[in-house]
């Protein structure tokens, strides 16, 4: 059977630095601008601040309008407006009524803020009821019924959680099903609000969490830097209109980049802590479903979330794949600047990596000026982003608790 080739053609996001839209948000990537402040969690039972990517300017009710605000999650208000700024941006009219196009989102935890706010009303507040609308807003595949609804999507809608690699899951399974032709377009990507106090509270008791203050917040993110401490949560979404290459073309779509190749595996070893073995599987995975070799691999946008192990670990499952060529693979964590917004954090990379083959561009790993010994070996671009280089062929790596592994490859259009 011939697959089909799928192309990328409209992009949205939840922009972390503010109003800007998605060039914006890639301009300020290739600066090396960071969006980590220290952030005080409001409607906290006690006080809480650290470094965080709260996106605060987001209003939904002025963004969706109050019915439709009303009725979701504020993982959903992130999900429906990025998903309806990358629908925009296709070229397609809003509500299309199509049956065979449809969406595949992902995220990690859902609705934790409507989860922790009944809490609060039956625990704290002794009250006997929540919302009626408890369930519908928390549930983990409210986010992408709510695009299929608001766009006119009657194709498959599914939703994937498998913790930070959930996005690029959702990516990748769609990229099947448009390769295999049992769909023409999908609209994919993935949301998450989880700066809750409950949330919150969980990982810093992992020992994961950067630390900062005011002052030195903004660089509390080094990924694969010697001083590296830990990451920085994040919300926000990221969207991805993709479609098979012929049907793109007939409408005359500008096309973003070319999705190739998708693997994906499971450490099958520990919960929390990761395997390279895992990960050297689902790297080859995708360059072997892409029909790339490795030399033609020149950018790899890095899970890279700044812990001490799991850094380590993911460079050490590059040199394994990549060998001679490992040294000259410019290799970045976009996290140092947008945060880890954890099961939407791989859509926001595919977009990043879209926008770096399109721009023929490498975006930077921020606020590191001195590699760890451990990190050592691939060609690291720090500091401020490369522009007008060769980027033929890109991956985007993202390695979840659980040990799923999920890894995307891209190909330039020009390529």
């Amino acid at each position: 059977m011939t697959k089909r080739r799928v192309a990328i053609t409209g992009l949205g996001l939840i922009n972390p630095y503010g109003e800007g839209d998605v060039e914006d948000f890639f301009r300020r990537i290739m600066l090396g601008e960071s969006a980590v402040r220290y952030h005080t969690l409001n409607n906290s039972p006690r006080p809480l601040a650290l470094p965080l990517v709260a996106c605060d300017y987001f209003n939904p009710i002025a963004t969706l309008g109050p019915p439709l605000a009303n009725a979701m999650d504020r993982f959903s208000h992130f999900a429906v407006a990025s998903a309806l700024s990358a629908w925009q941006d296709c070229g397609l009219a809003k509500h299309c009524n199509r049956d065979d196009y449809g969406v595949s989102w992902g995220t990690g935890s859902g609705g934790s803020l409507t989860i922790e706010r009944g809490y609060q009303t039956l625990y704290f507040e002794n009250k006997e009821r929540v919302s009626p609308l408890s369930v519908v807003l928390a549930m983990n595949n409210s986010a992408a019924s709510h695009i299929a609804m608001q766009l006119g999507l009657g194709g498959s809608c599914i939703t994937s959680t498998v913790a930070c690699a959930s996005s690029a899951v959702a990516i990748g399974e769609a990229f099947r099903k448009i390769r295999a032709g049992d769909a023409n377009l999908m609209l994919v990507g993935g949301s998450e609000a989880p700066l809750s106090y409950g949330v919150i509270r969980a990982w810093q008791a992992m020992r994961v969490l950067a630390e900062g203050d005011e002052t030195t917040a903004y660089r509390a993110s080094r990924p694969f830097s010697k001083n590296r401490s830990g990451l920085t949560l994040a919300e926000g979404a990221a969207s991805l209109v993709i479609e098979d290459w012929e049907h793109a073309r007939a409408r005359g779509a500008r096309i973003y980049a070319e999705i190739v190749g998708y693997g994906s595996t499971c450490d099958r070893t520990h919960i929390a802590r990761p395997d390279s073995g895992g990960q050297v599987r689902a790297i080859a995975a995708a360059l072997q479903d892409s029909g790339l070799q490795p030399h033609e691999i020149d950018y790899v946008n890095a899970h890279g979330t700044a812990t001490v192990e799991g850094d380590a670990i993911e460079i050490q499952s590059m040199k394994t794949v990549f060998g001679e060529h490992s040294g000259k693979l410019a290799v970045s964590s976009t996290k140092s600047m947008h945060g880890h917004s954890l099961g939407a954090a791989s859509a926001m990379e595919a977009l990043i990596t879209t926008l770096a083959l399109y721009h023929q561009s490498m975006p930077p790993t921020a606020n590191v000026t001195e590699i760890g010994t451990d990190c050592a070996g691939v060609d690291h671009v720090l500091m401020q982003g490369r522009n007008n280089v060769p980027v033929r062929a890109a991956l985007s790596s993202s390695f979840a608790f659980g040990g799923s592994n999920a890894v995307l490859a891209f190909r330039s259009v020009s390529a």
